[in-house]
């Protein structure tokens, strides 16, 4: 059966949801969907020429901004603000970088892929909450399942992201009560344009053969879904952790890759 929120509480207008990494992959996905589904949306990223052709596509709203730098979220969160209310903040900017043994590692790309995946979430979370609780509204994390499970050479990747997965957990405790959900999507293999590109440092041929005899791994799109999904529920239901692997994935170490 499915559910729809507006039989619940009729809108007076229309949703608005913040989406950062919006500017390739499962951030501009999701902009597509949710814009598909009635929001109007607000696109962020660092890339200004990515961001106008999401726009382009999309009719988002785009706001160009660095998650690691605090002077870049506090002229963010002014402008969306200062804009309309904020139903929805949903985070996807992250990523990884080298594939290093824990033992070998680049401690800057580790501080990196902290910066990002963790600081730079939850610098923006904090900076639009008062926001989000006013307009009873929820907070997305896209965490990842490196988050539940280690993989080798991912020590770094792996680190950030539970570090990130274990902060939406906490803030969902410390939120109770409160009007605000928070919901951590963990997908799993993911073919985008560049994930893997720029986590082999522009490496086409080792970022391909990462996807290379797997049938069917996830897509953009079908992470973006399952973000539409998880906030088109009633206020009352809250998805506090939703896996999503391709059939072909078993867990981090365990694929279905064919000749």
């Amino acid at each position: 059966m499915s559910h729809d929120a507006t039989a619940h509480h009729p809108p007076t207008r229309r949703r608005r949801a913040v989406v950062t990494g919006a500017s390739s992959g499962i951030g501009a996905a999701t902009v597509a969907a949710l814009a598909a589904d009635g929001w109007d949306t607000v696109a962020v990223a660092r890339r200004a020429d990515r961001l106008a052709g999401v726009a382009e596509r999309t009719g988002a709203q785009v706001v160009v901004a660095d998650l690691t730098s605090d002077d870049d979220v506090a002229r963010l969160v002014d402008e969306v603000v200062a804009s309309g209310p904020v139903d929805a903040l949903v985070n996807v900017a992250g990523g990884a970088l080298g594939t290093d043994p824990v033992a070998e590692a680049d401690i800057d790309q580790w501080r990196r892929m902290y910066e990002l995946n963790v600081l730079g979430t939850f610098r923006t979370v904090q900076r639009l909450l008062p926001a989000l609780r006013e307009a009873e509204g929820s907070i997305v994390v896209v965490t990842s399942t490196a988050a539940h499970e280690p993989y080798e050479g991912g020590g770094g990747y792996v680190a950030a992201k539970f570090a990130e997965r274990v902060a939406t957990r906490t803030l969902r405790l410390e939120l109770v009560g409160e009007p605000v959900r928070v919901i951590d999507i963990a997908p799993g293999m993911v073919k985008t344009e560049e994930f893997s590109l720029v986590r082999y440092g522009g490496d086409q041929a080792r970022a391909d053969a990462v996807y290379a005899g797997v049938p069917g791994p996830l897509l953009a799109e079908d992470v973006a879904e399952a973000v539409r999904w998880t906030l088109s529920l009633p206020p009352h239901v809250n998805v506090d952790e939703l896996v999503v692997r391709p059939r072909a994935q078993g867990s981090p170490t365990k694929l279905d890759r064919r000749a």
